[in-house]
C-alpha cells in the first residue's frame, strides 16, 4: 500500500504525530491476521529512491507491535534529513500463514474435499474427531506403524478418547487453542522414537513439518488448511502416487 501523511496540526509535535500514524497503520495492517501467523514489513521511501528499504523481519503477529515498527522506522526518519513527513511511503506486509489444527471437520470448499480424496486414495485416513485432531491423528498414525490391532477401530474413530488423553497428559501439549508448528515440535520432542512428517493437503508434495528425529518410524500427517484439520497418511508413496521418497529430507519423487 502507498501512504502519504497529512500535515500535523499546529499544536501537534511532528514526532508524536508520526508515531500515532505508524501505530494506526500497524494496527490496520495486522488487524485480521491470526496471532500464530508470521508477519514482517518492508517500507520504502518513494520520494528518495536512494534510501534503502527499511525491513522488519518476520515474527509472530502478536509480536509485531507499533512500538517495534516505530523503533525501526522512527530512528531512520529522525536520522535522515531527506526523509520528511510529506514523503510517500510504499509499505509491503509479508504474511506467512502458519498451520493450526482446531478440530473443524471438512466443509464444502472450492477444492476437492478430504472425504472425496480419502475415497479415491485409501491411504488417507480422515480424522473424525471434532476436537484435538492433531493428537487423534498421531495416535492413529502410531497404531498404523506399529501394526496395532486397535488400528482399525482408531481409523473408524472408535476407542480414541483414552489414548489421546494419555498422549496429551504425557507430552504436556496444550491443544485448547489448536495445534501448529510449536505443538508439532512439542509432540516430536516427546515421541522421540518416531519422526513426525506433515504434508499440505492441497499440494501433496509440499512439506510443512519434518521432525528432527532419525527414526525409521514415520508418522505421516496431512494438513487441510481449508478446514484447519489434521489427517493421516498410512502409505506415503501410494497416497502421493510417487515411486521414491528420501528418508533424510522426506522429499517424494517419481524417480531416484
Amino acid at each position: 500500500m502507498l501512504i502519504k501523511f497529512n500535515s500535523p496540526g499546529e499544536e501537534q509535535e511532528p514526532t508524536a504525530y508520526l508515531k500515532e500514524c505508524i501505530t494506526a497503520i500497524t494496527d490496520y495492517l495486522v488487524d485480521e491476521v491470526p496471532d500464530r501467523d508470521l508477519v514482517g514489513l518492508r517500507i520504502r521511501n518513494t520520494e528518495n529512491l536512494q534510501d534503502k528499504v527499511v525491513g522488519i523481519s518476520l515474527r509472530r503477529r502478536d509480536q509485531l507491535k507499533p512500538d517495534v515498527v516505530w523503533a525501526v522506522l522512527g530512528t531512520v526518519i529522525q536520522s535522515n534529513d531527506r526523509f520528511g513527513l510529506s514523503d510517500r511511503l510504499e509499505v509491503h506486509l509479508d504474511h506467512v500463514r502458519m498451520p493450526v489444527g482446531n478440530g473443524k471437520r471438512a466443509e464444502k470448499t472450492k477444492r476437492r474435499s478430504l472425504d472425496v480424496m480419502s475415497a479415491i486414495k485409501r491411504n488417507i485416513v480422515v480424522v473424525k474427531a471434532a476436537f484435538l485432531c492433531m493428537a487423534h491423528a498421531l495416535v492413529i498414525a502410531i497404531a498404523n506403524v506399529n501394526s496395532d490391532p486397535k488400528y482399525k477401530s482408531y481409523r473408524n474413530g472408535y476407542g480414541l478418547y483414552k489414548p489421546v488423553e494419555d498422549l496429551l497428559k504425557a507430552s504436556g501439549v496444550d491443544l485448547s487453542n489448536g495445534g501448529g508448528l510449536e505443538e508439532l515440535q512439542q509432540f516430536q520432542d516427546y515421541l522421540s522414537d518416531y519422526k513426525i512428517v506433515v504434508f499440505d493437503c492441497l499440494s501433496l508434495d509440499r512439506l510443512i513439518f519434518s521432525g528432527n528425529s532419525h527414526s525409521a518410524k514415520k508418522l505421516y500427517l496431512l494438513y487441510d488448511s481449508d478446514n484447519g484439520h489434521y489427517n493421516v497418511i498410512t502409505n506415503i508413496k501410494a497416497a502421493m502416487a510417487k515411486k521414491y521418497i528420501c528418508n533424510t529430507c522426506d522429499t517424494v519423487c517419481k524417480y531416484t
